[in-house]
């Protein structure tokens, strides 16, 4: 084999490692994307049925229904215009309440209730999650302080 041709087989060998070296990386970010929907758009079918995502609004009032296991919780996500069920089974943060913003990670079921396994409440009460603000305010949500008792769009530094 010449010396050439050897080197031009080197190069392709390198590029061939390279390309599949990329595709294993784009492959497992892809895997780890969580998408945010609202409820709007998962009432509109815009949400993957096959894969967990977060749903973010706000926690309907007088929705939240505990079992008597006392670990799952069912309750309603709303952004005003839509509302989705949700299913929790576990320890919910402390600031989780009624009328609070709140994103939940999982998946919805065939029979439209979303089946959370991570549930995150806003961590302050200047804190409101981007995202659930924004689609409160698509949603034509008014933000006023006295529903939100001082919940703000900005994050912190």
């Amino acid at each position: 084999m010449k010396p050439r041709t050897k080197r031009v087989l080197w190069i392709v060998a390198g590029v061939a490692a390279l390309g599949i070296a990329v595709g294993l990386v784009l492959n497992a970010f892809q895997s780890n994307l969580v998408f945010f929907f609202t409820p709007t758009q998962i009432a509109a079918n815009e949400a993957p049925r096959d894969r967990n995502f977060r749903l973010g609004g706000l926690v309907e009032v007088g929705s939240i229904v505990r079992n008597k296991d006392a670990l799952t919780v069912n309750f309603r996500v709303t952004d005003t215009a839509k509302t989705i069920p949700v299913v929790y089974t576990g320890i919910l943060p402390d600031l989780f309440k009624e009328g609070k913003g709140v994103v939940a990670q999982g998946r919805i079921g065939p029979d439209g209730i979303f089946r959370a396994s991570e549930v995150l409440a806003k961590h302050d009460e200047n804190y409101m999650p981007p995202e659930a603000a924004e689609a409160l305010k698509k949603a034509g949500h008014p933000m006023d302080k006295g529903a939100f008792a001082g919940q703000k769009t900005e994050r912190k530094p």
